[in-house]
């Protein structure tokens, strides 16, 4: 492997923003704002895609990749489309109790593929409905319509009706049979979840919830680095889009001497050292190639290569260090440990962008790619989609990591402050009672 002689530069870090935001640009339904999963013909919403085209126009207006009114106009189309959207036990509803389906279709916003009314994606909907309720501040008839829809969208979903008369919160709930039987346990991606639904005006989770969560956490030590354990990297990466974790600590953390940040810190070394080890012997691994994350795959399939029957995936939830592992790399989940660990981040993403030019098309990286999954045509699998999923995480973690502009937006937000506080953060921005920006 060749030694790095330099690392991608602030002017090529724009560029990959700037391609990645056309995604939200050209494959928004300018009807009604909606954002599909992916590029595939036919995909569905995606609500999480959603909520981060609401979160990456501010960034797209700060940075002159749109006017500030042709944000306010997309930004107005989607709220009120989910205010105005029917909320109800009908299995072709929009949504229920506040939350939304995690699929629906591009035109009618109907729930669509039988899915789950989905508590996780809806937080990243309505993290991104308060992202620009905290950028478009002006007393403008528009701006002021923006921080109606979004407060009300915000108020208007039951958090208690979520736990479903437990402690922690479900992952969601189904017409046809009623509660998904998984909690939010374990350390995930629900960080922020936990921290909106604390801080509901409406109806906000007790601060029990917070501290039954905490108990489900699970600390390891991995390749010299002690971390609270989750396996796939956009676990360490989706609440930090919009949540400012460093130098505050809740109750787990204080016992640790650590905070999130740091923690997604070491989550990103220890992905770094998984591939230089690459114990499962997949081609490509190594210190600038690796990032294993929930991601598109070359499966279901079964192959013989070099002796030895390796199964692959579709799209899984990748994970360090006992898999699923199938050789699939997500160059978008690297980007997105850009704000915590930039010197091994930028080496590698130019080492990969030297080595892959392939993976580069019209909207920045493709979802994944895997060198060990060869066929007739082409050396290593490439992901033919661009999935919304991903596409978020490199802009809005470039931004925070160039200017930090949606951890200084957001350290305004009441609902996040309040959050963190009922949830028992303190230190760092949140000192003496006043969010420092």
């Amino acid at each position: 492997m060749k030694p790095r002689q330099q690392s991608f530069s602030d002017n090529q870090l724009e560029t990959l923003q700037r391609l990645t935001f056309d995604y939200f640009l050209k494959e928004t339904n300018p009807e009604n704002g909606l954002v599909p999963d992916s590029t595939r013909q036919g995909a569905p919403c995606s609500i999480t895609a959603t909520g981060f085209a609401l979160s990456v126009y501010p960034v797209g207006v700060a940075r002159g990749f749109i006017t500030r009114q042709d944000a306010i106009k997309r930004t107005l189309t989607t709220l009120r489309f989910f205010f105005n959207s029917r909320q109800g036990r009908e299995p072709d509803a929009t949504g229920y109790k506040g939350f939304y389906y995690h699929f629906l279709d591009m035109k009618t916003g109907c729930r669509t593929w039988n899915c789950e009314l989905s508590t996780i994606d809806s937080t990243f909907l309505i993290a991104g409905a308060l992202t620009a309720a905290e950028y478009f501040s002006r007393d403008t008839a528009d701006e002021r319509e923006i921080r109606a829809l979004a407060a009300a969208i915000y108020a208007r979903a039951d958090w208690q009706w979520a736990q479903n008369r437990g402690v922690t919160v479900t992952h969601g709930w189904k017409p046809e049979s009623g509660f998904i039987k998984h909690r939010w346990q374990g350390y995930n991606e629900a960080l922020i979840l936990y921290i909106l639904g604390l801080a509901s005006p409406t109806h906000p989770l007790p601060t029990k919830s917070y501290a039954a969560w905490t108990r489900t956490y699970k600390w390891k030590k991995l390749y010299g680095h002690e971390f609270l354990y989750a396996a796939p990297l956009f676990i360490h990466q989706l609440s930090h889009m919009w949540i400012d974790f460093r130098g505050i600590q809740d109750e787990y953390m204080r016992r640790k001497a650590s905070d999130y940040f740091e923690n997604s810190r070491r989550a990103t070394y220890i992905q770094q050292q998984y591939a230089i080890r690459n114990p499962r012997g997949f081609k490509g691994y190594g210190e600038y190639i690796w990032g294993l994350t929930a991601s598109d795959g070359p499966g279901p399939a079964s192959k013989k290569i070099e002796g030895k029957l390796r199964r692959f995936y579709d799209y899984s939830a990748r994970g360090v260090p006992n898999g699923p592992d199938d050789g699939t790399l997500a160059p978008w989940a690297v980007v997105a440990s850009l704000p915590f660990a930039p010197e091994i981040v930028l080496p590698s993403i130019q080492y990969f962008d030297e080595t892959f030019p392939e993976m580069t098309s019209h909207y920045g990286y493709k979802c994944s790619f895997n060198p060990t999954f060869s066929t007739a045509a082409s050396k290593e699998w490439i992901s033919k989609g661009y999935y919304g999923l991903d596409q978020g995480p490199i802009i809005l973690m470039i931004e925070n990591y160039r200017s930090g502009f949606l951890w200084r937006l957001m350290r305004r937000c009441p609902y996040i402050i309040d959050g963190l506080r009922r949830a028992g953060f303190a230190g760092g921005w949140l000192r003496d009672g006043v969010a420092t920006v």
